[in-house]
C-alpha cells in the first residue's frame, strides 16, 4: 500500500495566503491573526487544547479530528517552525509549541542551514537542505508505512505541489482578506488540472476545499 503525501487542515485566506507578512516570535503567522483563520478547528469537540467540556460536532470536528489519523512523519518549513532567517543563532529555539509538540511523530524542518536534530515529549525535529523529492523520501522512511503530513507553510505547499508529490490536500478558506504574505494560490481552480477538487461550505463560516489526484 503506497504511502500519501497529505496537506490537511491547512488555512487560507479568502485571497490565498496562508500567513501575513512580518513574521515574528509575537506574531507567528505575521500581519494574520490565526483566531480569523483558524477559529473553525478551536471551537471543535476534538480540538487537542480545548479545557473546557463541549465544542461542535459535524464536518468541522471530522476535520479536526483526522489530523493525526495514520499519519507517521511531518514536513514543514523553516518558517512553520521559527521566526529566525539566516544561520542559526543558538540552538535554544525549539520551536512554537513548547515541551509537548502536537506533532507525535519525526518532524523534517527544510532548511539551508542545518543543526543537529532533538526530541521533545515523542517528536523528533529533524533538519534537512534537500530537494522535496530527498526530503519525502525521508519522511516516508521515518513514517514506518503511515502517511506523511506536509504542514506547510504555503511556500513549501507550493514546492511539493510544483514537484507532482502532493496526494490528497484539504484546505480550509475562511473569508478573511490579507492582500499580501505567503500565497497558497491565486484561485483553487488553477490545480484542477491535475486534481480532482471538492468544495464544501461549513455552518462555522469556512469552506473546506479537498483535493485527490486525477
Amino acid at each position: 500500500m503506497s504511502q500519501l503525501l497529505r496537506v490537511q487542515n491547512f488555512g487560507v485566506s479568502r485571497d490565498g495566503f496562508g500567513a501575513g507578512e512580518g513574521q515574528s516570535l509575537e506574531r507567528p503567522f505575521g500581519h494574520a491573526d490565526p483566531g480569523n483563520m483558524f477559529s473553525w478547528a478551536g471551537a471543535t469537540a476534538s480540538w487537542p487544547n480545548r479545557t473546557d467540556p463541549g465544542g461542535s460536532r459535524g464536518l468541522d470536528d471530522y476535520f479536526t479530528r483526522d489530523f493525526t489519523n495514520n499519519i507517521g512523519a511531518e514536513i514543514m518549513g523553516r518558517n512553520k517552525f521559527s521566526p529566525q532567517r539566516g544561520p542559526w543563532e543558538n540552538h535554544d529555539w525549539q520551536g512554537w509549541w513548547g515541551d509537548e509538540p502536537p506533532f507525535h511523530t519525526p518532524v523534517f524542518v527544510m532548511t539551508h542551514y542545518p543543526r543537529p536534530s532533538f526530541t521533545l515529549s515523542d517528536t523528533t525535529f529533524h533538519f534537512t537542505g534537500g530537494e522535496p523529492a530527498e526530503v519525502l523520501a525521508q519522511a516516508r522512511e521515518a513514517a514506518e508505512g503511515k502517511d506523511v503530513r506536509l504542514g506547510g507553510g504555503a511556500t513549501v505547499i507550493r514546492e511539493f505541489l510544483d514537484a507532482d508529490l502532493v496526494d490528497t490536500m484539504h484546505v480550509a478558506v475562511s473569508e478573511v482578506e490579507l492582500g499580501s504574505g505567503a500565497r497558497l494560490w491565486e484561485s483553487p481552480e488553477e490545480l484542477t488540472d491535475r486534481f480532482h477538487l471538492e468544495v464544501v461550505p461549513s455552518p462555522s463560516g469556512v469552506t473546506h476545499h479537498l483535493f485527490w489526484r486525477k
